[in-house]
């Protein structure tokens, strides 16, 4: 993919999966949009991305007091072929093909994770059934039982706690320190 390195495309993938938007006019774009709280975590995924930016990351006023901190990368090609992957039709959807590995995953679970006593959840519910289960699809590939858990009237992937260990195995290498908040074990 051009530019972008393995490490990079996975980082985006992850960012895709969880709090990051894509646009396209030309090329895509990415916006990474966290808390101002979540600093550590922005300025990371920046320093890791800084050869796809023209600016680095500012706060911004949200609704109420809300203060966010942002940046966007500038648009690409390669990022295009990610936009179209997952907003075919205008929306996010996750592909059936969808693999993931270890980065992938951790940024992932960094942005939409959370624990629960010795399980945790990802956060899914902007994502209709479809995408569910292919992420609870691509899970299982890794080794990682998971399945559906309604939250509310949205559902969510809640990992079984039999897999719990193995995913915060696979991730911790990568959970930056002002994340680990989020590791049950």
């Amino acid at each position: 993919m051009g530019s972008l390195s393995e490490f990079q495309k996975q980082l985006v993938l992850g960012c895709v999966l969880g709090d990051g938007y894509m646009r396209k006019k030309t090329h895509a774009h990415l916006q990474i949009t966290h808390s101002f709280k979540q600093k550590d975590y922005v300025d990371w995924k920046y320093l890791n991305l800084k050869n796809l930016v023209i600016s680095p990351p500012k706060p911004y006023k949200g609704n109420g007091n809300r203060v966010g901190y942002r940046f966007f990368t500038k648009s690409l090609p390669e990022l295009t072929s990610i936009y179209k992957k997952f907003y075919s039709d205008g929306s996010k959807a996750v592909p059936k093909d969808i693999i993931l590995k270890p980065v992938s995953l951790a940024v992932w679970y960094m942005d939409d994770g959370s624990k629960s006593y010795k399980s945790c959840y990802f956060n899914t519910q902007e994502f209709d059934l479809t995408s569910q289960n292919n992420l609870i699809e691509a899970l299982a590939r890794l080794n990682i039982k998971a399945r559906l858990n309604k939250d509310k009237q949205y559902f969510r992937i809640r990992v079984l706690t039999s897999s719990t260990p193995h995913l915060m195995n696979t991730i911790r290498p990568y959970v930056i320190k002002s994340m680990r908040y989020k590791i049950p074990i």
